[in-house]
């Protein structure tokens, strides 16, 4: 069964102040969406879909040559697909505000794939790293799943995902039995030096080991009827808000509570790490180097 990776790098990143998708942070300059194609490459992946700005074609087609000729772990060729995220995507009936710049979120940056996903897909952010024990559970997971009405997420504790240079928002999730039963969409969540976490807004304490998604999904294809229908309820709702956005947690949790999907909870035994803020880039970028000399990877990955 051939297994896609759908990675959402249309973001502006403008918490970080420039593109983090292709901040060059590896110790050979590799950026961070190429360790995500590698450890997915090597737990079974088979497709690459990325999902970007027009003006990221050129950059993504030289990241690509380093995939020609690359097999995945069945043997075959490793494919590579480009879609855009942008407003040629936005359904007929809803019109534009003419101050809007942003996308419409990650439900609209999925649904942009559409057209190049037909098999099961692991859906990621690119300025995210998630370790290759994720990669292996969420391919195995798909393998597993029934086609219709059920999904995967691997989770991460809170702890471990915030910035001490400002706020983060993250997925606050519950579980039962190894299912999601819910997952709530957090803002402002500020992690401190003594290791205390808070909700800002909502001046409340947040537990360091509470689970959260860092949008490491897993999917059918099946899925884009939910997404269409979904996001077509979305854009009735939001009217001419320039900013607002429809983001994968908040569809999930509304799956969840309709009881239309079911969604397996998987944990990582692996480390997360990502850039919000650009102060984080040297944390990030000493963890890649230690991960490389620890021989997790090749001096170069696609040597």
């Amino acid at each position: 069964m051939k297994l896609s990776l759908v990675i959402m790098a249309a973001g502006l990143g403008s918490r970080y102040g420039g593109n983090k998708q292709v901040d060059g942070i590896g110790p050979h300059g590799e950026i961070l969406m190429e360790y995500s194609i590698y450890d997915a490459l090597r737990a079974g992946f088979g497709k690459v879909v990325f999902i970007i700005k027009p003006e990221m074609r050129e950059m993504m087609e030289g990241l690509c040559g380093r995939l020609a000729g690359r097999t995945a772990l069945d043997g075959s060729l490793v494919e590579a697909a480009y879609v855009y995220q942008d407003f040629s995507s936005i359904p007929a009936f809803y019109s534009i505000p003419a101050e809007r710049t942003r996308p419409f979120g990650t439900v609209h940056a999925l649904l942009c794939a559409a057209e190049a996903v037909w098999e099961p897909c692991c859906v990621i952010n690119a300025d995210d790293f998630y370790g290759l024990d994720a990669y292996r559970q969420m391919a195995q997971e798909l393998r597993r799943l029934p086609a219709e009405g059920c999904a995967a997420m691997v989770g991460y504790l809170l702890k471990n995902t915030a910035s001490l240079h400002g706020t983060v928002t993250r997925g606050l999730c519950t579980g039962q039995q190894g299912y999601l039963k819910s997952v709530q969409e957090t803002r402002n969540i500020q992690l401190y030096a003594d290791g205390t976490l808070r909700d800002t807004k909502a001046d409340r304490p947040l537990d360091p080991s509470a689970v959260v998604s860092m949008n490491f999904w897993g999917f059918m294809p099946s899925i884009f009827s939910v997404l269409r229908q979904d996001f077509a309820d979305f854009l009735r709702a939001a009217g001419d808000d320039p900013k607002a956005e429809r983001l994968l947690p908040e569809m999930v949790d509304d799956r969840l509570r309709q009881g239309t999907l079911k969604v397996s909870l998987l944990s990582s035994a692996g480390q997360w790490f990502g850039m919000t803020y650009r102060e984080d880039r040297e944390l990030v970028a000493q963890a890649l180097r230690r991960l490389h000399e620890d021989g997790e990877y090749p001096e170069n990955l696609w040597s």
